[in-house]
């Protein structure tokens, strides 16, 4: 029985893990197989202990490999393994003792309050369905604060224009409810007419969000979207569906929002992911106050 299959089988029908994670773990697996064999002379993941997951981290290590890659496949040897005691293959877990890298904290990047009200109140959209959905693309990551695969998972059943809400599947199969601006409202009631007529009701009327083509978005054209119009505005190295994800958060905690509040709007499991925000909130503080306070001003 090939124990490796049966995880991947397992985290795909049973977790239901997206398919970016799948194909994450299912080349982790890959390499770690091969290096067992290749360097350790093991013929099996399961057989593997502590001595050879060590080794293989401080091959990757040594091999240059960033440490935020190296963390995601420790990850995997982690829920792999988890998933071996259960069932009970192995009777000792060996990840016990390995341990992640230590990581340098960095502050989210995110767009500042001045270009997005630029982007989203000036810039004109063309007047086409691929203007609207664009828009509409950038006003759910901005406004929400939803993930670029919750994005492309996002139902027409998932919108409740009555409520004025959305139902996004987050992480861990959990769902979570978001509220709509009323913006977000009158631009979905717009697209999903234009869509119709658009496409003579022949698109995919499972999913929100839908290709020049009619079928569902895909993550490249999601963040094709996203780069062409941050481009507009801002000038940062990188605008990408999660630098919008950022802004969100940002801003709302920038504007007083309630740090539980944004923990429960992003889908985080803990507050303690949510609070790299409270970093990035600080230093706006202390920009306001070195351009307002009269001592700073003084002393600058």
């Amino acid at each position: 029985m090939n124990q490796t299959d049966d995880f991947l089988k397992h985290i795909r029908f049973e977790k239901r893990l997206s398919q970016h994670t799948l194909t994450a773990y299912t080349g982790d697996m890959a390499q770690f197989s091969q290096f067992l064999t290749t360097e350790c002379n093991v013929d099996q993941p399961e057989r593997a202990d502590f001595r050879h997951i060590r080794s293989w981290i401080v091959s990757m290590v040594e091999g240059g490999m960033d440490k935020t890659s190296v963390n995601r496949k420790i990850a995997t040897l982690r829920a792999f393994f988890g998933y071996l005691l259960r069932r009970k293959v192995i009777a000792v877990d060996p990840m016990t003792k390995i341990q992640a890298l230590k990581m340098s904290r960095k502050l989210p990047v995110y767009v500042e309050e001045k270009p997005m009200e630029t982007l989203l109140d000036e810039v004109e959209f063309p007047d086409t369905f691929e203007g609207l959905r664009d828009k509409l693309v950038i006003e759910l990551l901005y406004g929400t604060g939803i993930r670029l695969s919750e994005l492309i998972g996002l139902k027409t059943v998932d919108v409740n224009l009555y409520n004025r809400t959305i139902t996004v599947l987050g992480k861990r199969n959990k769902h979570r409810l978001i509220p709509l601006t009323q913006t977000l409202y009158d631009l979905i009631q717009q697209y999903t007419t234009l869509k119709e007529t658009e496409f003579n009701g022949q698109a995919d009327a499972t999913v929100l969000i839908v290709s020049d083509k009619g079928v569902g978005a895909y993550p490249v054209l999601i963040q094709r979207i996203v780069k062409k119009h941050l481009s507009v505005v801002t000038t940062l190295e990188k605008k990408s569906p999660h630098v919008l994800r950022h802004t969100f958060a940002t801003h709302l905690l920038n504007r007083g929002g309630d740090l539980n509040a944004i923990k429960d709007l992003l889908g985080h499991s803990s507050l303690a992911a949510t609070q790299i925000y409270t970093h990035t909130s600080l230093e706006q503080l202390k920009k306001t106050y070195d351009q307002a306070h009269p001592k700073a001003k003084k002393d600058g």
